[in-house]
């Protein structure tokens, strides 16, 4: 398959230079207009690509289609598909004046980051890189994140959607394009219409390594514990004063230091992260993300935290603690084995691209999550990056090019198959 390749990574750098951090702590939606910088472009560009039913909405989510071109009796048979990738990047890192740089034709050894002497990219610590020897490796300078997490995903997405254009004698049914906000702040699907978007299934190409189908994810909650202390000025508190940043340096002391957070586990192991905390004297929060891929071990983590938490209050009787739990998403996989062809016909189009297909899990969550729970069976297809939400983020642009052609088979293998 004959894929632009200089153009897949031109246009891939005109994306990363769009300054899309979204923001935790806003309350508005999208979290920061700038990600509609980047939708108003993309909403032009596939308007230029010919694509029909090109619109954008006020939350900057930006719909678009690629008509069947099927016979009409074929076309009833063929399901809609989607493909769906996020605009903005993860608020941990700054991505304002992304300067991608293209190392080209990598021989193996260090990448050192031309800005950062301290960002530098190892075989030991970055072991994908041995299966990248011979391709150009694409990084920032050291001093922002890539924004391959999710701008390659839009960048493959936007060229498969032009190579089956360009390409008549490739079959494919009815696809529909979206590029949603705020995905990084857990709001990706917030305003999403499935009924508008009108995909009986689609696929986040939101994945890292090349060849990977993910079919799940964490289920995901997030406790916030709030600790209501006494306050009284210090210079006549004895006996009086019950400050509740202590109490809150207690509680978190009890966890295990070697097990049951994020820096302790990996593959299977859920954790409880402790990821915020505000406050002073009277009154302290605590913010917890809680993660586990069955909604058992979530709500085992869950009755393990309160009940420490209530073993710490016994200590201090005058003051109070409040324990709420709030839904983030659940594992994709309990809807997507109801609906086996989604994986199975992804993981075929790898296949096809040349490279050994297999699944994985996600220690995280996507877009997919909540769609797949929503009616809209979502899997997660590889961009080809590593490092997300870091410095050291990096994608190899031959990985770009297989990913652009497994969602041109994923394309083909519908029209093929059909919905059986």
């Amino acid at each position: 398959m004959n894929i632009p390749m200089e153009k897949l990574l031109k246009r891939f750098e005109s994306y990363v230079k769009f300054d899309t951090q979204s923001d935790e702590n806003s309350e508005t939606y999208p979290s920061t207009e700038k990600q509609k910088e980047l939708s108003k472009h993309l909403f032009q560009e596939l308007k230029e690509l010919g694509l029909s039913e090109v619109e954008i909405n006020e939350y900057g989510y930006v719909f678009g289609t690629l008509p069947a071109n099927l016979d009409h009796q074929s076309k009833d048979k063929i399901p809609t598909i989607g493909f769906i990738a996020h605009v903005d990047t993860s608020p941990e890192v700054s991505g304002a004046n992304v300067k991608p740089v293209r190392h080209k034709n990598y021989q193996g050894g260090e990448i050192v980051l031309p800005a950062d002497k301290n960002q530098v990219l190892k075989p030991e610590t970055d072991p994908e890189l041995k299966n990248c020897l011979g391709n150009d490796i694409i990084t920032s300078d050291g001093t922002t994140l890539l924004g391959a997490d999710n701008k390659a995903g839009i960048a493959e997405i936007v060229t498969a959607i032009e190579y089956l254009k360009n390409n008549k004698d490739l079959k494919y049914g009815k696809i529909r394009v979206a590029f949603t906000v705020d995905e990084e702040v857990g709001q990706g699907t917030k305003y999403f219409d499935l009924k508008k978007f009108g995909a009986k299934y689609a696929y986040t190409i939101d994945g890292e390594t090349a060849g990977e189908i993910e079919d799940e994810t964490f289920c995901a909650d997030t406790v916030t514990v709030s600790i209501n202390g006494v306050n009284m000025h210090p210079g006549y508190a004895k006996n009086k004063l019950v400050n509740a940043v202590k109490i809150a340096s207690h509680f978190i002391s009890q966890f295990p230091k070697d097990s049951m957070s994020p820096e302790t586990t990996e593959k299977r192991e859920g954790y409880i992260h402790v990821h915020v905390i505000n406050g002073g004297v009277e009154k302290t929060v605590i913010k917890f993300l809680i993660r586990d891929f069955t909604e058992e071990g979530l709500k085992e983590k869950e009755k393990y935290l309160n009940g420490l938490l209530n073993n710490v209050m016994k200590n201090y009787p005058k003051a109070t603690a409040d324990f709420q739990v709030e839904e983030s998403y659940r594992n994709m996989k309990y809807v997507l084995d109801k609906y086996p062809n989604v994986v199975n016909y992804a993981m075929e189009a790898v296949e096809r691209s040349g490279l050994k297909p297999h699944k994985n899990l996600i220690r995280g969550g996507t877009d997919g999550s909540r769609l797949s729970f929503q009616g809209l069976p979502t899997p997660n297809v590889f961009t080809g990056g590593h490092n997300f939400h870091s410095k050291r983020e990096w994608i190899s642009l031959q990985h770009m090019g297989k990913a652009v052609e497994t969602i041109v088979h994923i394309a083909q293998v519908w029209a093929e198959k059909g919905d059986q």
